[in-house]
């Protein structure tokens, strides 16, 4: 009978625990952080995808006007 009475404490008390960790929020925040960054990621993935072309053209009028001559159209010179 007493092997009966410890088991059931031994099982009363690891069901307490688990019910215990089930409401604590201590990993809640590292979760909300992860998501939180895959959010951004994925969203400064998708500006990269779709801005692209518009800034490979701006990249590129920028570099046709940078020279050290002088004789660029962009450069009005004095």
């Amino acid at each position: 009978m007493t092997y009966i009475n410890t088991a059931l404490v031994r099982m009363m008390t690891a069901v307490s625990g688990l019910r215990a960790r089930m409401s604590e929020e201590r990993g809640q925040d590292l979760l909300e952080y992860a998501l939180l960054g895959g959010l951004i990621a994925v969203a400064l993935l998708a500006f990269g995808v779709i801005f692209t072309p518009f800034l490979a053209t701006m990249a590129s009028g920028i570099g046709a006007c940078i020279d050290f001559t002088g004789d660029s159209l962009c450069n009005p010179g004095p």
